[in-house]
């Protein structure tokens, strides 16, 4: 296979280019609801998707630690030349996901409204966002699955693929935002509608390749040992605590903001939000591209090529933060206006200083997702948990108590700086005292 022989700046070009095309372009659909329900609709409908996103994401974290922690096992298993196995995990996997989403839409439908009254949102916002979750709710078996078939498609080298359906779902969600909102005036369920129609159908043409049996993966039948089930959701437990732990850190967010600054900080953070994902979009997708290459060939014992292709991450990544942070103190005013409407001074004015203090945590937040990632891609779940807890929920939360209480507003806005400090300096000793990456070979295939 290609991991192993490729020659390492192509494959990291090969592998990393279609991933942050189809995770930036992805993004887009969630800034494109910012975009038309911020102008369209009002800062109450923006204040509501911003409540409710958390919630949203918790339910895809489910299917994303299924599929993060199976498709490393599978392309471990492939380094090893193991394919049935890897079939029997796939098949297994999908299944399961497809049990998790049911559960999920189930618990978003009935149980969204009473979650979001005890966050002290207002009766109208609540309203709003509760309309919102449960278009999400109701869609979920087919939104969940595609989230979690992406990882499977990179696992087979249908990168491009990938990136062809992410660009397809982030237009069609566009477009249909466009008819919805701004032709229709239909409201803010149907912002979640053209999102949950859009990645429907992304969802059927990702399955599409896997049930022609024309890929290494393909469903068959089997089942997994309890054992198998359980490593697997370990190693995958590092990105199902990264989704809960940043949602919950959101959800906390939020009720700080409301208590300092009302329904308008919680707006003006959304607006950081949203141009902050095309940002974070990027990096994941540079991070999670390498995790079957990694994985790979980790499987097959090559630790230098392993590091060569870690090194490649590691130094676009610092690349794309340092980019985004000249981009933001240079032209953010340029890009907040897009989500606001016109004559809302107060909004613009405290989201441009968020956008000041928040873009200086670009400096630092690059290093433990990738080093994350990296983890994971090893198969080293407890590492991997460890670092993305600590980046994503315990030093967030240790700075905004600290923070907020001294500088108020500004205190929260510089709250990613400071996490970002201390996750940086956990990411890197985990690595570091981590030891061989294990395996013996080093000589198949190039290696720097």
């Amino acid at each position: 296979m290609y991991f192993e022989t490729m020659q390492p700046t192509r494959l990291f070009f090969h592998c990393a280019i279609p991933s942050m095309v189809s995770m930036a372009v992805s993004s887009l659909y969630t800034v494109a609801d910012g975009i038309f329900v911020g102008r369209f609709i009002g800062q109450d409908a923006l204040a509501a998707v911003n409540l409710v996103m958390p919630l949203v994401m918790i339910c895809f974290a489910l299917a994303d630690m299924v599929a993060v922690g199976s498709s490393v096992q599978i392309s471990i298993l492939l380094g090893r030349r193991e394919e049935d196995q890897a079939r029997v995990i796939f098949s297994s996997c999908v299944k399961l996901i497809a049990a998790f989403s049911c559960l999920a839409g189930l618990l978003g439908f009935f149980l969204a409204r009473p979650a979001l009254l005890t966050m002290g949102a207002g009766e109208n916002v609540t309203e709003l966002a509760a309309q919102y979750i449960r278009v999400y709710a109701v869609f979920s078996p087919l939104v969940m699955v595609f989230f979690a078939i992406d990882n499977y498609l990179r696992v087979c080298g249908k990168a491009r693929y990938s990136m062809v359906l992410n660009v397809v779902t982030a237009l069609g969600n566009i477009l249909l935002d466009f008819v919805f909102i701004v032709l229709l005036r239909w409201g803010i369920w149907s912002a979640a509608l053209a999102s949950c129609l859009s990645l429907s159908l992304g969802t059927v043409l990702a399955m599409v390749p896997f049930f022609r049996q024309k890929l290494k993966l393909y469903f068959v039948r089997g089942i997994l040992s309890l054992r198998q089930l359980g490593h697997l959701l370990a190693n995958g437990s590092s990105e199902l605590f990264t989704n809960i732990a940043s949602s919950a850190m959101m959800l906390i967010l939020n009720a700080v903001l409301l208590r300092i600054g009302g329904s308008l900080a919680v707006a003006a953070v959304s607006v950081v939000m949203y141009v902050d994902s095309i940002v974070n979009s990027l990096i994941f997708g540079l991070a999670d591209s390498m995790q079957p290459a990694i994985s790979y060939c980790h499987g097959c014992g090559l630790r230098a090529r392993v590091r060569a292709l870690e090194k490649r991450v590691l130094l676009t990544a610092a690349a794309i933060s340092l980019a985004a942070l000249i981009f933001m103190r240079s032209c953010g005013g340029g890009l907040i206006a897009l989500f606001v409407q016109e004559g809302d001074s107060s909004l613009l004015t405290m989201s441009l200083r968020a956008m000041e203090l928040f873009s200086l945590s670009y400096v630092v937040s690059w290093v433990d997702a990738c080093l994350g990632s990296y983890l994971t891609a090893l198969d080293r779940p407890g590492r991997s948990l460890a670092v993305t807890l600590c980046g994503t929920l315990v030093f967030p939360v240790l700075s905004l108590g600290i923070l907020a209480p001294l500088w108020g507003l500004d205190g929260v806005w510089c709250m990613p700086l400071a996490a970002g400090v201390a996750s940086a300096v956990v990411s890197v000793a985990a690595v570091a005292t981590m030891g061989q990456t294990g395996g013996t070979s080093e000589s198949a295939g190039p290696q720097e």
